[in-house]
């Protein structure tokens, strides 16, 4: 193990909730005398086995810097008691954490200060944590905080139902016999018996506020996740608010790289140890810009302005009569095959390719050569003159950078679905944040379309859209090339985790396969994540994941889309005598208002099946 200023222990808690409920906890401490400050990471994912190897990496590494790091499983998850709260009663995993970081700050070894740490849906509830416990939790490290299940007034297919499945499938593993002994199955059944599809909550539920700050908090994400916008509008209102906030926005997959744990362990050092470590020196966003580090404080930028490009002047489409105001588009149902992922996690797959497949199913704005490097920093807007005739469409706007050779390469995107019945100004597509640098002598390319699939439903109506170029204009932030560059950022040394053997299937299927059946005129895709295989920890637990997910849509038939996803996850303790399977399955279909969805959950021990269910729902379409 490399070494620290402090050695290391480890042990397990159960930790007592107001009612009674007990939640199962491991536990880092520096090994001293003096009491240090905790920081809790607090998830619905497992610690025994699913975070095992990163919670071995990175807790002992705090640990190791003096904070008492703790990993504890959720209510009703995991190896804790209680039953998982349904999607509705999701304030009672915030109830939980607040009473959770009281308890931790009463422990004798703790100084009275904790810090709370977590990724993606354990990133935003540890911003609300806070927000309910801002007397006690001092400081927050949030990397790519969870979103919404809709985007732009349109359903996302290419994570809710997916999200979906995992989630019910993850919620529907038993206790492991070998942490809480022989009352695993009566809790297992009492487990599966409470379980619903969260799918119907989640896009149910009344839009969301942008996550805020309550306490000093770092936030950190990837350009290309869904979060980068929660993290701007988090520095942003850092410039405005008395609470210090400090955000980082890096070329990284989901997740909190290492190379942002020497930032987080500065913030907490600053927060929780009064240790002056230069924390708030730093500018209140840091950003890699394809070529650079820029450094920028305060947010938004002054070195950040707006500059306009009119779709019927610095952006031109061809094959449009002049004297023709309104421009038609009418895409495939299939264009969006090649979106790439909608949460990146660094898989190959993940990536969006050359998109000049996508162009040509799209209408092109482009610009002429650039003259000289264009740094885009922000978020773009499109503001279109639609015909009034097109309520209801849905609009998918992609810019891209244009290569000499005819590359075109995915910068950003957006997507509104156009008000039934339009009123009142243009309506405006917002793009997702964008942070590159356009090389001289490439175009730049606004490509729009009328579906997306399969990244979002698509509507009811093929006919598509019409929009006047002659009103209507791209809006780019672009970002001074002169202002102040930011360090790089180096990974620590961290511990080595305990063996973890992977078996890879014989056959490993491909991360993602499209299919066209010209006969059909019907487009299919399959998705099988890399993390398939079966993994052998070194407390003797054997854990086999499998997931397929699958789409297909009819070229010129839009409620034709369906989307599934199965999930298979067996646990086995040899050496117990213990097996279990978890099978789920979540099949949806649209109509014109509403997605159909049918889930299926089935639970095995030893081959035999202990529990069954299945559960039929219609979806609202349009947005509460």
């Amino acid at each position: 193990m490399p070494s620290y200023p402090h050695r290391t222990t480890r042990e397990e808690l159960r930790v007592p909730l107001p009612d009674g409920t007990e939640l199962y906890a491991r536990l880092w401490r520096p090994a001293t005398d003096e009491p240090v400050p905790v920081v809790l990471e607090y998830s619905t994912d497992r610690l025994t086995d699913w975070t095992a190897t990163e919670d071995a990496r990175r807790h002992p590494w705090l640990a190791g810097h003096g904070h008492a790091a703790v990993r504890i499983d959720a209510r009703g998850h995991g190896n804790s008691g209680g039953l998982p709260p349904g999607s509705a009663s999701a304030d009672l995993l915030v109830e939980d954490g607040a009473a959770l970081v009281h308890w931790l700050a009463g422990r004798p070894w703790c100084n009275g200060r904790t810090g709370l740490l977590g990724t993606g849906a354990a990133g935003a509830l540890a911003l609300r944590i806070a927000a309910r416990a801002p007397d006690t939790v001092r400081a927050v490290v949030t990397a790519c905080p969870d979103g919404p299940h809709r985007l732009g007034r349109a359903v996302l297919a290419a994570d809710g139902h997916t999200r979906a499945t995992a989630h019910l499938a993850d919620a529907a593993r038993p206790p492991d016999p070998l942490y809480v002994g022989d009352d695993w199955r009566a809790r297992w059944l009492a487990r599966l018996d409470a379980l619903e599809p969260p799918l119907a909550d989640w896009l149910d539920a009344p839009a969301a506020p942008a996550p805020a700050a309550a306490v000093p908090t770092l936030a950190v994400a990837g350009w290309t996740d869904p979060s980068a916008a929660a993290v701007l509008a988090l520095a942003r209102a850092g410039g405005s608010t008395a609470v210090p906030v400090r955000a980082v926005l890096g070329p990284w997959p989901h997740g909190l790289p290492d190379e942002l744990l020497p930032e987080a362990l500065r913030w907490y050092d600053h927060w929780l140890r009064d240790v002056d470590t230069g924390a708030l020196a730093t500018p209140a966003l840091r950003s890699w810009l394809g070529t650079r580090w820029s450094a920028d404080d305060p947010w938004p930028s002054p070195g950040v302005r707006e500059v306009r490009y009119g779709l019927d002047g610095p952006l031109r489409t061809a094959g449009t009569a002049s004297e023709d105001r309104w421009v038609r588009v009418r895409s495939p149902q299939h264009t969006g095959l090649n979106a790439g992922s909608y949460v990146p996690h660094g898989r190959p797959a993940d990536r969006p390719p050359d998109q000049r497949e996508e162009d040509g199913r799209s209408v092109c704005f482009d610009s002429r050569p650039l003259p000289e490097p264009l740094e885009l920093h922000g978020t773009p807007a499109l503001t279109l003159r639609p015909d009034p005739a097109s309520g209801g469409a849905l609009v998918a706007a992609r810019l891209c950078a244009v290569a000499p050779d005819g590359t075109s390469t995915l910068l950003t995107r957006g997507v509104l679905t156009l008000p039934a019945e339009p009123a009142g100004p243009d309506p405006v597509v917002t793009l997702a944040p964008v942070g590159a640098t356009v090389p001289p002598g490439h175009r730049l390319r606004l490509a729009l379309s009328s579906t997306y699939w399969p990244w979002l439903w698509p509507g009811a109506d093929p006919d598509g859209f019409a929009v006047d170029p002659s009103h209507s204009a791209l809006t780019l932030p672009v970002h001074d090339p002169g202002t102040p560059e930011a360090a790089p950022f180096r990974s620590p040394t961290l511990p080595l985790p305990p063996p973890l053997h992977l078996t890879e299937p014989l056959a490993a299927r491909p991360e993602r396969v499209t299919v066209h059946d010209i006969g059909r005129r019907e487009w299919r895709t399959e998705l099988s994540p890399a993390t398939d295989g079966t993994r052998t920890h070194s407390d003797g637990l054997v854990r086999a994941e499998h997931t397929v997910t699958a789409y297909r849509v009819l070229t010129a038939t839009p409620l034709s889309a369906q989307a599934r996803t199965d999930r298979t996850l067996r646990l086995e303790r040899p050496a117990l005598g213990w097996d279990v399977t978890v099978h789920t399955r979540t099949e949806l279909r649209c109509d014109a208002t509403h997605l159909l969805a049918h889930t299926r959950l089935r639970a095995e021990e030893a081959g035999n099946v202990v529990f069954e269910k299945e559960w039929h729902q219609r979806i609202r379409r349009e947005s509460t």
